[in-house]
């Protein structure tokens, strides 16, 4: 007997924990199949609503937003970086420690082609999904930038130039602002958040584990 899940993950494509919950969930996911299956929906959250077009230093930013020194910044990437190459990631360093990612930028325009490329099916979004943590965390490349944004969402199997007319205009500059809106006042003021079934809530990177276990225990209950 086959249980499925609905699974709404609320993250952002410039949060490095988003990328670690994703691929813990992912592992925990095939290690739960055939028994357990799930559709991945993923809602819109920004870290930074508010980040002008050119980005911010990514140092400068996190000690600023944090409040901690750049040595606990880079202590905090370096941990990062292990998480993510123990679920096979590769998260890239800054520009003072081996080049690649070194801005953090705003994010509102991929959250529109995450929008847009959900009605194209659940596959394709989580396709652009991963195409753009790729492009931002090991490949330094910028989500703000619309060539960037066409480019991954034409990797994905989604059209290029739908993908353009999109970025030209403000559509589903409304729907993204209501989702975003909807998660804040359930409470998400922090991703990765991972919901079940609307009602069981996963907070943070968790590990392989926590996530099998969660999702055998939902499953359970719901069976």
């Amino acid at each position: 007997m086959n249980t499925h899940l609905k699974i709404d993950f609320v993250s952002d494509v410039s949060c490095p924990w988003c990328v670690v919950g994703l691929r813990a969930l992912d592992q925990a996911l095939a290690r739960v199949s055939p028994e357990v299956s799930a559709t991945l929906h993923f809602q819109p959250f920004e870290l930074n609503p508010t980040m002008g077009p050119e980005g911010q230093d990514i140092t400068e930013h996190i000690t600023q937003k944090y409040g901690i020194s750049e040595a606990q910044a880079e202590a905090n990437r370096a941990v990062i970086r292990e998480r993510g190459a123990a679920l096979g990631f590769t998260f890239s360093g800054t520009n003072a420690d081996g080049g690649g990612r070194s801005r953090t930028y705003n994010t509102f325009d991929a959250h529109r082609l995450l929008h847009w490329a959900h009605t194209e099916g659940a596959d394709k979004q989580k396709s652009l999904k991963e195409g753009l943590f790729k492009a931002y965390f090991t490949d330094g490349e910028s989500p703000a930038s619309h060539a960037v944004l066409i480019k991954v969402a034409q990797a994905a199997g989604l059209d290029a130039q739908r993908a353009t007319e999109i970025l030209s205009t403000d559509e589903y500059a409304i729907e993204v602002r209501e989702s975003e809106q909807f998660y804040q006042s359930q409470g998400i003021h922090s991703v990765p958040a991972v919901i079940i079934n609307d009602r069981h809530l996963i907070s943070g990177g968790q590990p392989v584990e926590v996530f099998e276990q969660a999702l055998r225990q939902i499953a359970q209950a719901g069976a």
